[in-house]
């Protein structure tokens, strides 16, 4: 048994557990920075696990602890850390952190808690009142479901066992419906609770299609363990049996991916949710659907996932061009910030479905840059709201530069990272998913996977127009604010000292693994290789 493992999830559970359960321990003015230390110290945890790493076997699983758990179905209690898993558990450690030092802020005083009275991030801090919603929960519970979340995302990355990948990929849906329903957009009521219900719907049904999936498997291979279903290479499971199991496990990991079209949840979860349930949204949760086709659906049921693989890269392509056109047609800043994660997630799947290490090790590279810079979207996303009281992109004018510089810089700055722009995290993961789809998998039509590559070419130009369309619209110009957006004509303050060490790490990585894509890809390559490179 290691005991890193059982730290980095007992300690965020236990923090939860503090601060929802002992109110005495723990009083109300100083549980952010009780929820932040904590997040810091899960951080500690994951840097050491990084650290005493083996990288000359990154595709070994390590830090193991493999026990019986429930014996009658032979469920294990198996973690383990590879060079796939590191790189997760790392980016939900960064951003869980990141989002429980920004729950420690000062709102600014700004328009935001005049007109919506109260801004999402007083909603977090228990502070604010919605019109007719009465007064919300203070802040405890909403940091004890922020690390309630995080060990049911570290856990999904962490877990070797079908059954225990399921059970941690469930423990995060019930606290993000209650992050959404409860300190979602406080002008809404029935509609962040509608999209909160949505959410919880669509993930539910899809779970219970991967646990099927998983239960054939079992019936067929006869054991739920990851180690030993992707040894075997989908031995002592049938051709048909491997085909069901692909699709079952696929449409239930598709559904959090989000694939089209089943992406429908994502635009308004993303638009009702608070500041740090987006970055968590995007940031963590939709990598655990992608992270399940890398550990499960690749080499659990390769029979299977090579049938369905050119199904795969035909939707991801076709949401990657609806996730751009959409975009252009979006009059709100998060919902278009969330339908531009529907095409950066497109890429990632196609990579996926190439089923060759180069498409493979790009997606996880995608997948990693999206977390660091589509969560630094939505950080400056909820900042805009919070200081103009609103996301419709019509209200915000233009002239973001003069009326706040640092925050408009920084948004430019997440911009082009989003884009793809060459020297900034987001190019390589795009860019080695299309060298994936241009020499696929000797089982797959090539010419059918260089058409997509040429749509999916296509689907980066439009990123490439709607977001300098969105910079020039807001950000450039003359300050056109209107005066009644202004508190007693005070002016908007632009970023704060918390905001700065809440995104920091975010600008940092996103331009040292642009410099250095080497950093995730030279882990990710051997174990990768190991699970589809045969």
């Amino acid at each position: 048994m290691n005991v890193l493992l059982w730290l980095l999830l007992a300690l965020p559970l236990a923090g939860a557990g503090v601060v929802a359960g002992a109110p005495r321990l723990v009083a109300e003015p100083v549980v952010a920075r009780v929820g932040a230390v904590v997040g810091a110290a899960t951080l500690l945890v994951a840097v050491v696990v990084a650290v005493r790493f083996d990288y000359a076997a990154a595709e070994r699983v390590q830090f193991e602890t493999d026990a019986s758990w429930i014996p009658a179905i032979d469920v294990r209690w198996h973690l383990g850390v590879d060079g796939i898993s590191l790189a997760m558990v790392l980016l939900t450690a960064l951003l869980a952190f990141c989002c429980l030092l920004y729950t420690t802020r000062i709102p600014p005083s700004t328009a935001a808690s005049v007109t919506a009275a109260g801004s999402d991030a007083a909603s977090a801090g228990g502070a604010a009142t919605s019109a007719g919603q009465g007064q919300r929960p203070p802040t405890r519970a909403f940091v004890a479901l922020v690390l309630l979340l995080e060990v049911g995302m570290l856990g999904t990355f962490v877990a070797f066992d079908l059954i225990l990948f399921f059970l941690f990929f469930e423990v995060v849906l019930i606290p993000m419906w209650f992050v959404i329903a409860v300190w979602g957009d406080p002008h809404d009521g029935a509609g962040r609770r509608r999209a909160a219900t949505t959410f919880i719907l669509y993930t539910l049904l899809g779970s219970a299609l991967m646990l099927l999936g998983f239960l054939l498997v079992y019936a067929q291979a006869g054991t739920f363990d990851l180690t030993a279903l992707a040894a075997g290479a989908g031995r002592g499971i049938t051709t048909a049996a491997q085909l069901l199991a692909a699709i079952a496990i696929g449409l239930g990991l598709a559904v959090k991916s989000p694939m089209w079209p089943l992406h429908t949840w994502l635009p308004d979860a993303h638009a009702k949710a608070p500041t740090v349930g987006s970055v968590l949204l995007a940031g963590v949760l939709l990598k655990m659907g992608t992270y399940g086709f890398v550990r499960v659906w690749l080499p659990v049921v390769p029979d299977g996932a090579r049938a369905v693989a050119p199904y795969l890269a035909a939707l991801a392509t076709v949401g990657i061009l609806y996730g751009a056109l959409a975009c252009l047609m979006q009059r709100e800043l998060k919902r278009l910030i969330a339908y531009s994660s529907v095409g950066h997630m497109g890429f990632v799947l196609l990579g996926i479905a190439t089923l060759t290490p180069v498409g493979v090790n790009g997606a996880i590279f995608a997948g990693v840059a999206h977390g660091l810079i589509t969560g630094l979207l939505f950080f400056l996303a909820g900042a805009i709201k919070d200081r103009h009281g609103t996301g419709v992109l019509a209200d915000l004018g233009g002239g973001l530069y003069a009326r706040m510089p640092r925050l408009g810089g920084l948004f430019v700055f997440g911009a082009v990272a989003s884009l793809g722009l060459p020297g900034l995290a987001g190019f390589w993961g795009e860019m080695l998913a299309l060298f994936g789809a241009y020499e696929p998998h000797a089982a797959l039509a090539r010419t059918t996977y260089i058409v997509l590559m040429v749509l999916a070419g296509l689907g980066a130009v439009l990123t490439a127009a709607y977001f300098l369309v969105l910079v020039r619209r807001i950000c450039q110009g003359s300050d056109t604010i209107g005066p009644s957006l202004v508190q007693n004509g005070a002016g908007l303050r632009d970023v704060t000292a918390i905001e700065v060490w809440s995104w920091a790490p975010l600008v940092a990585l996103t331009l040292v693994l642009g410099l250095y894509p080497g950093a995730v890809l030279a882990v990710t390559e051997p174990a990768v290789t190991l699970l589809v490179g045969r």
